[in-house]
């Protein structure tokens, strides 16, 4: 029952190893690039059998030296919305996932892999994950095509209905210290909040939408990485889906359930967003959730303020000197 983790050391990656631990599964093949002190402390709590780097394990499976595994989660990727290196993404996010999808497949390993929300630019096609929608579907950054041109690759290629992906929304909580400015706000404003008792968050700049009140569909990674096993156990469920609560919610909801979990009185400030990303900002999101729960799955998400809580109590108010960017 050997699993392969891409990613294994990031923020949903260590998730999905913890709970393959609470399974009883420690036959893991953990992959990633140890770049950040954040990475090595997400695995120190974990069990795995091996750690491998993320360009020595390419190597590894194209050659063949990786034995035969039963599932792979591929959540490794460059990540970040403000990579402007074309050619890197399209060969470390597309071009990578291909190779992998492909060697699984060739051996019977079940591939579960990370697309993206950031597939949906600006939402002028809603969200939702049907087929008829994602071939119309244009990111607003290069990382978001880069998930987006594999999605297309799998449904071009007939492979969509024999792996599995997942549309994570706004996913936050244990596991993301390494992440630098693309941690969650709950990560950052703790520190902030803890130093300051101040939270910053952005001004509005489109009519109709109050300061604070641009929203999100915000996901508790613990719950995500719940999803993604279910996806494991069901290899009869094929194609991409949705990963959200299916309920959108302000960033004062989450500044308010913050401030709440802390213990402190709301002090609440609205800065000027930055002129480069008032273009390109979302001020809506909610995933459509119809097509995973239609082919069964039921797997519960928190509210947020249970998840913020929960964040609070067991992992920033206990986490010690773990470093943060």
């Amino acid at each position: 029952m050997k699993f392969i983790v891409t990613g294994g050391a990031g923020l949903i990656g260590s998730n999905i190893v913890r709970e393959l631990n609470s399974r009883g599964c420690t036959d893991i093949l953990v992959v990633d690039h140890l770049n950040h002190p954040g990475k090595q402390a997400n695995l120190d709590s974990l069990k795995y059998a091996e750690y491998m780097d993320r360009t020595e394990f390419r190597k590894s499976f194209l050659s063949g030296g990786t034995g035969a595994v039963s599932g792979v989660f591929h959540l490794g990727a460059c990540s970040s919305t403000t990579e402007t290196n074309q050619a890197y993404l399209d060969d470390n996010n597309t071009g990578y996932t291909k190779d992998l999808c492909e060697w699984s497949l060739e051996n019977g390993a079940r591939f579960v892999y990370a697309s993206s929300a950031a597939t949906y630019g600006a939402g002028e096609y809603g969200y939702s994950d049907s087929d008829s929608v994602t071939p119309l579907l244009k990111p607003l950054n290069l990382y978001g095509w880069s998930k987006q041109k594999f999605d297309l690759w799998a449904m071009s290629s007939g492979m969509l209905g024999k792996i599995a992906g997942l549309k994570y929304f706004n996913v936050f909580g244990p596991g993301e210290d390494h992440k630098g400015d693309m941690r969650s706000v709950v990560n950052k404003a703790y520190r902030q909040i803890g130093e300051t008792g101040r939270i910053s968050l952005f001004k509005s700049y489109r009519p109709g939408w109050a300061d604070g009140c641009q929203d999100r569909d915000f996901v508790y990674v613990k719950d995500a990485a719940k999803v993604t096993l279910w996806l494991y156990d069901h290899p009869e469920v094929n194609g991409i889906f949705n990963c959200g609560t299916g309920c959108a919610r302000t960033w004062l909801d989450l500044a308010r359930a913050l401030f709440k979990a802390m213990g402190r009185d709301e002090a609440i400030d609205f800065i000027d967003m930055p002129e480069q990303l008032r273009d390109k900002y979302q001020y809506h999101t909610q995933a459509e959730m119809s097509k995973l729960r239609e082919r069964g799955c039921h797997t519960a998400f928190r509210s947020l303020e249970d998840a913020v809580d929960d964040y609070v109590r067991t992992y920033l108010a206990v986490r010690g000197e773990r470093p943060v960017c």
